[in-house]
């Protein structure tokens, strides 16, 4: 288990933010944590829809089990959360 801090863009947010997970935590995990600090704040809140996460600029969302150590993501990398 390693921290790692990746820079964060929530849909709608006008905000990067640095955000600190674990490398074994899971992309719903990552999600929850990015969710703190932007919805209900920056982004409305849109209960029943799940937030996803992928790589800047990927066209594709992470699997939602997928772990941060599993994605390949670097520390400080951008990953992009939206409501699916």
């Amino acid at each position: 288990m390693a921290l790692i801090p990746l820079a964060s863009h929530f849909d709608g947010d006008f905000v990067i933010k640095l955000l600190p997970v674990d490398s074994e935590n899971t992309m719903d995990e990552v999600a929850a944590a990015a969710a703190v600090n932007a919805v209900g704040v920056h982004v409305p809140e849109q209960p029943g829809r799940t937030i996803r996460v992928r790589k800047q600029g990927a066209d594709e969302a992470f699997p939602r089990s997928m772990t941060v150590a599993d994605s390949g993501l670097e520390p400080t990398e951008c990953i992009e959360l939206y409501y699916e």
